[in-house]
């Protein structure tokens, strides 16, 4: 994880595409909205069985692309970030059989 952090760091330093927390999680919601958008084309908005768009793979990667935005410019580990989650979730799981936090 740490590799793909700095891959993306070097590449907003190269094009000067820093910017606020604040504007980086407005694009991390909308590359989520487009993802949304690409997986609803791919059922044909509910009618038809899914079948993975041409875009799906890069909507993915831009919505991946603008959380590690966040966590760089955060100073986060996604790593350690993953891992100390994966760990709570499997707390919860052995206590209420779900991962859930509403139960």
């Amino acid at each position: 994880m740490k590799d793909i952090q700095e891959k993306v760091n070097k590449m907003i330093k190269k094009y000067d595409l820093d910017s606020s927390i604040e504007v980086k999680f407005i694009d991390l919601v909308s590359e989520v909205g487009e993802l949304g958008k690409e997986i609803l084309k791919g059922n044909d908005y509910g009618r038809s069985e899914f079948l993975q768009t041409n875009n799906l793979e890069l909507e993915i990667g831009d919505a991946f692309f603008s959380l590690i935005c966040i966590a760089n410019g955060l100073d986060i580990d996604l790593k350690d970030a993953l891992d100390k989650v994966l760990k709570k979730y499997n707390s919860r799981f052995i206590e209420k059989e779900n991962i859930g936090s509403g139960k």
